[in-house]
């Protein structure tokens, strides 16, 4: 799964650390040219994100993520455009103001 797929969500876990209920994005797409696409695709998959969490269905599928923070995880192979950079920070807000946390992580390579 991965970014293209907007109507699923890639990967759900709890992170040991701090206890939150990660949802993890896969972008391995890269900025620069056909970057408005990129941005829509994502816009797409975080609105979907955003519905499984507010729909019930996240904690009815998963159980352990009652009570928890919850967190959508981007994690990209390319760092971001200032554009991106800008969404990003647009988009925090509004999953802020939902009661949820955006985050950005590039992959390491191996």
């Amino acid at each position: 799964m991965s970014i293209e797929q907007t109507g699923t969500v890639d990967i759900v876990n709890v992170d040991r650390d701090s206890g939150d209920l990660l949802l993890t994005v896969s972008d391995h797409l890269p900025w620069g040219e056909g970057e408005g696409q990129h941005l829509l695709l994502l816009q797409e998959k975080l609105n979907a994100y955003l519905r499984f969490v507010e729909s019930g269905e996240l904690v009815k599928k998963f159980p352990e993520a009652s009570g928890r923070n919850i967190v959508i995880n981007v994690v990209s192979k390319f760092a971001l455009s200032e554009t991106a950079q800008a969404f990003f920070e647009k988009a925090g807000s509004a999953i802020r103001v939902a009661g949820f946390e955006l985050r950005f992580s590039l992959l390491r390579p191996h």
